[in-house]
């Protein structure tokens, strides 16, 4: 039972007080549910140095009581209550904690605590400023508060929130603090306990002490990041994963990281076991939530993590985050980059480790995650050179079903070879029957099969790689080895410069230059990319400027061994005019060969024509 005597004293907030309060009730908080976890934060604080006092100094008033939070509803007399058996204040640390700003008491505490360098003190944070976000949804703030020091009497602080405070001495407390707010007439849905359960286990899940509300514990999952990974088993990781990812299934991968240098960071991230914005279900949501010493600061962070590790889910808590006054926002945006370089580092070294030493369990993670780190490669210029180790790719001289890296390549190229080759279509089949991987299987050239059009984009802003080019093999001034030719007789040389420039007459600006090819073998002519376009771009500019015709400029190759140009030739002088036909034709085969795309009614003709002239 409480019983306030008659020691009463009346007094004036510090100046600047006055200012804060008017800055948190009427600015600073953007969600006023913020005021509760304000309060549980200092609650927990209390008790943390309540439970370093009682290593420290043994003797402590009431030290039967249980460390805990309690926090009482009741919507009959809109009250809320929040009850801690922490360590509690003195009368005169009320006034000055509560009635001035530049003394907190545990900033004085734990300014003392680093000075004599003792104890481990990660979860000892300030009782000060957030206390003040009552105001926000109170009319009436009193605060009950007995010191853990023996035979320290209990007070009680009251407030409206206005110019002054005052401070009773109040008989029968026990030690610890209890802050009773009368709500606002706008702001009774916080006397209902479903809306402060739901407070509580959104931002305050994991504090380090039980929550009870309205007798119910709340905080039932532990902060698990915070322990030593041989302390958690694998199903306390699995559960802990369901729980902050709202999943159902295992995580595929999981990341349990500790780092004292260069920032103070632990973290658990997860790698879920299916990626639902690869099936068009809409964009990822960033899926990381920030704490600082175990209080939520930012759900679904957007910073902590870049865009494309979107697909990430779990936790992050660092106790050197910056926060504004109210906890509620990151403001120190060097830190945070700094943060965000970091961990986003060791995600990378982890990837990079796992496709080492579980290249099975990396294959299931790029098969259905691989757009992330493309996106990546694509955009994040600090990180790209770990996210192009990451990058998979099917290969000539691999298995259908084996992915190869580009350190892969490297590892077993030909001697004096110093460029990295890959070519872009739709699938290995489309590939490999097409014209341009002729000269390399001739000359056992191992080439990179890109399926979309980022990887196209991303190997050419690369440009090389551990000092070696990196070239699509549609290009159209390729330096290949010299190969001798077998086979077919070809053109003699005058024969060939006559038929290219009657060729590229024929076809007029739809080609830039006719030549002899040195690269085909089997197929009689190939389309051919000016450096730096390769297929994939050319496509997308068709389908994005929705233009069917323009191919852009191109180079035909023809083969003079082949029995179609040689035939071509004679047909030239014999009919000139079925001779443009076929030239059409073969240089649109051509363009089909290259995946591009035509409006086939423009070859519906001439193809009937060329029928008509091979049934006579």
């Amino acid at each position: 039972m409480e019983n306030t005597n008659t020691r009463h004293e009346t007094k004036e907030f510090q100046a600047e007080v006055k200012q804060l309060l008017d800055i948190v009730v009427n600015s600073i908080y953007t969600d006023r549910e913020i005021f509760l976890r304000e309060l549980v934060s200092n609650a927990a604080d209390a008790l943390e140095k309540l439970r370093y006092q009682q290593v420290a100094e043994k003797e402590v008033q009431d030290s039967e009581l249980p460390l805990e939070i309690s926090i009482d509803t009741n919507e009959s007399e809109s009250t809320l209550t929040i009850t801690d058996s922490g360590i509690g204040m003195t009368r005169e640390e009320v006034v000055e904690n509560l009635g001035t700003i530049a003394h907190s008491g545990s900033k004085a505490f734990l300014q003392h605590l680093m000075e004599e360098n003792k104890a481990d003190v990660n979860l000892i944070g300030q009782f000060g400023l957030g206390f003040y976000a009552s105001f926000m949804v109170a009319d009436k703030v009193s605060v009950y508060t007995r010191s853990y020091q023996p035979e320290a009497p209990g007070c009680v602080w009251t407030s409206e929130g206005a110019g002054s405070f005052t401070v009773d001495e109040v008989e029968g407390l026990q030690r610890g603090t209890k802050v009773v707010l009368q709500l606002k007439d706008d702001a009774a849905e916080f006397a209902k306990g479903d809306a402060v359960k739901r407070i509580i286990k959104q931002y305050s899940s994991f504090v380090p002490f039980s929550i009870l509300v309205d007798g119910e514990k709340i905080n039932t999952v532990q902060a698990i990041w915070t322990k030593n990974k041989n302390e958690v088993s694998e199903e306390e990781y699995t559960e802990f994963y369901k729980y902050i990812a709202n999943a159902h299934d295992e995580p595929l991968l999981k990341l349990h990281l500790t780092l004292d240098a260069p920032l103070s960071i632990q973290a658990l991230l997860f790698v879920p076991q299916e990626n639902f914005e690869r099936f068009g279900f809409g964009r990822m949501e960033p899926g990381v939530n920030v704490y600082c010493r175990k209080v939520l600061i930012q759900e679904k962070s957007p910073d902590i993590l870049p865009e494309w590790m979107r697909f990430l889910r779990g936790v992050v808590d660092s106790e050197e985050l910056p926060l504004s006054i109210s906890r509620e926002n990151m403001q120190d945006s060097a830190l945070v980059s700094k943060l965000r370089k970091v961990i986003t580092g060791r995600v990378l070294k982890f990837l990079n480790e796992t496709a080492k030493k579980e290249p099975e369990k990396y294959k299931q993670f790029w098969d259905k995650f691989s757009m992330f780190i493309k996106e990546g490669a694509a955009s994040d210029f600090t990180h790209q050179k770990d996210l192009v180790k990451l990058l998979r790719f099917e290969s000539s001289r691999a298995e259908p079903d084996e992915l190869v890296s580009l350190q892969d390549y490297l590892d077993r190229m030909q001697e004096n070879q110093d460029t990295i080759y890959f070519i872009n279509g739709p699938n290995r089949e489309a590939i490999e029957s097409g014209p341009y991987m002729e000269a390399f299987k001739n000359r056992d050239l191992e080439v990179l099969y890109t399926k979309e059009a980022v990887d196209d984009y991303i190997l050419n802003n690369l440009g090389e790689y551990e000092g070696k080019k990196l070239v699509s093999a549609d290009q159209q001034d390729l330096d290949l080895p010299v190969e001798e030719s077998e086979g077919e007789t070809p053109l003699s040389e005058e024969e060939v410069n006559s038929l290219c420039e009657w060729v590229k007459e024929t076809l007029g600006e739809k080609v830039t230059e006719v030549r002899q090819s040195k690269r085909l073998v089997d197929s009689p002519a190939v389309v051919l990319n000016p450096s730096g376009v390769t297929g994939s771009i050319q496509r997308m500019m068709q389908v994005m400027h929705k233009d069917e015709n323009n191919t852009g400029p191109k180079t035909l190759e023809i083969n003079a061994r082949h029995e179609i140009i040689k035939n071509l030739n004679e047909l030239r002088q014999k009919d000139e005019q079925f001779a443009k036909i076929a030239t059409e034709q073969i240089f649109d085969n051509a363009l089909v060969a290259a995946g591009l795309i035509l409006e086939p009614r423009y070859m519906v003709d001439r193809i009937y024509k060329i029928m008509d002239r091979a049934l006579q």
